[in-house]
C-alpha cells in the first residue's frame, strides 16, 4: 500500500491519516459509515426491514462470522472501528472490516490464544511499573492478566475516553476523535490496570495484521483479498513449474481449504 498524502507541516495533527503515518503503517484511504452499516447490523433499523433482513442474514451467514468471545456487540463495534483504522479500505483493497479482521480476533480470543493456554502462566509476575519498560509487543506475555481480558479491559477503555471527552461512543465517534484516542493508547497514555496502555496497542496491532493476512481457515483474510494485495500465492501445491523463472510470477492464491481438497 501506498500513503497518497504528504505529512502536514504543523505540530500535532490528530486526524487518522497522522495516527497511521506515526504507527509506522503504510496505508491510505478512509473507512466510511456505509461500509460500517454495510457488515455489522444496523440496531436501529425499522422493525418489518429488520425482521426481512434478519432471516435472510440468519440463512446466508457464514459459521466464522458468529461471534465467540464479545458477548457484548459494544465492545465488538469498538473492536471494529479500532482495526479498521490500523487497516482502513484504499485503492488497494478492502480494511480490516471487509476483510472480517474482527472476527478473527473473536475467534483467537475464544480459543487457547486468549486464554494464554499455551504460555507459562505461574507466578512470579512482572510489576506494572517494570511493564512499562519492556517492549511494547513484549508487554502482554508478563503480566498476570491473560489476552480476552486485556482486550476486554483496553477496549472499554477507549470507549469510556470517547465518552469522557467526546460525549459520543468510540464507534460514533468522529475519526479525527477516535484517532486522537488510539494515538493516546499508543503512547502510553491511557490508563489501564492490567497492562501498560501501549501494550495493549501493539497487541491490537498484531492481531489485526494477521487477521489482515492469515489463511482464510481462522476467520479473516476473507476471499484472500489479504493475499491478493501482497500478491501471496497461499498454500500452493508446487512451484516446481516456475521455480527456475528470473521474473516474478503472479500466481492465484490457494487457500488451505483449497488445497486439501485439490489433494
Amino acid at each position: 500500500m501506498t500513503e497518497k498524502n504528504n505529512p502536514t507541516q504543523n505540530g500535532h495533527d490528530p486526524s487518522r491519516r497522522n495516527f497511521l503515518k506515526n504507527t509506522g503503517l503504510v496505508v491510505g484511504g478512509v473507512a466510511g459509515g456505509s461500509l460500517l452499516g454495510g457488515l455489522f447490523t444496523n440496531q436501529s433499523r425499522s422493525s418489518d426491514e429488520g425482521k426481512e433482513n434478519a432471516a435472510t442474514d440468519s440463512k446466508n451467514a457464514h459459521p466464522a462470522r458468529a461471534r465467540m468471545f464479545f458477548g457484548r456487540y459494544e465492545d465488538f463495534i469498538v473492536l471494529a472501528h479500532a482495526t479498521e483504522l490500523i487497516f482502513p479500505k484504499d485503492d488497494n483493497g478492502p480494511g480490516a472490516i471487509e476483510l472480517d479482521v474482527p472476527y478473527y480476533i473473536d475467534k483467537q480470543l475464544a480459543g487457547t490464544w486468549g486464554v494464554n493456554g499455551d504460555d507459562y502462566r505461574h507466578a512470579p509476575f512482572t510489576e506494572f511499573e517494570k511493564l512499562k519498560k519492556l517492549k511494547d509487543d513484549d508487554k502482554a506475555n508478563h503480566t498476570r492478566s491473560n489476552r480476552g481480558k486485556i482486550f476486554l479491559e483496553g477496549l472499554r477503555k477507549m470507549n469510556a475516553e470517547s465518552k469522557k471527552r467526546f460525549d459520543s461512543s468510540f464507534d460514533e465517534a468522529s475519526e479525527e476523535q477516535k484517532s486522537e484516542i488510539m494515538s493516546d493508547l499508543e503512547n502510553g497514555k491511557l490508563e489501564m490496570k492490567s497492562i501498560p496502555s501501549e501494550g495493549f496497542f501493539a497487541l491490537l496491532k498484531q492481531a489485526t495484521l494477521e487477521g489482515a493476512f492469515c489463511d482464510p481457515l481462522y476467520g479473516g483474510n476473507k476471499n484472500m483479498a489479504g493475499w491478493h494485495m501482497k500478491e501471496f500465492g497461499g498454500a500452493q501445491m508446487s512451484y516446481a513449474n516456475v521455480i527456475e523463472f528470473e521474473e516474478f510470477v503472479k500466481m492465484e492464491p490457494v487457500s488451505l481449504t483449497e488445497y486439501q481438497r485439490n489433494k
